[in-house]
């Protein structure tokens, strides 16, 4: 291979790799319901559009991405509740 194709190689390799550290990330996180402080949360179950939108605090129908495992220790839900 001549030097261009290497880095074009190198390249793409590179961009591929980044592609996959979300979902790598994504799994050891999961939702956490009912512990976003208004306006911080991740996303919602339908009672708004998306992240940062509450407009109370501990949405139950809002949440936060926490480390895998946590989420019942602090008090919160797997499931998303009633607003």
């Amino acid at each position: 291979m001549d030097h261009r194709t290497m880095t074009l190689a190198g390249s793409l390799a590179t961009a591929l790799a980044l592609l996959t550290i979300p979902a790598a990330h994504a799994a050891d996180k999961e939702k956490c319901y009912g512990i976003a402080l208004k306006g911080q949360n991740d996303c919602s179950s339908g009672a708004h559009a998306c992240a940062g939108q509450s407009s109370v605090d501990y949405d139950k129908a809002s949440f936060k991405e926490v480390p895998k495992g946590t989420c019942q220790s602090i008090k919160g839900s797997l499931k998303p509740g009633k607003a």
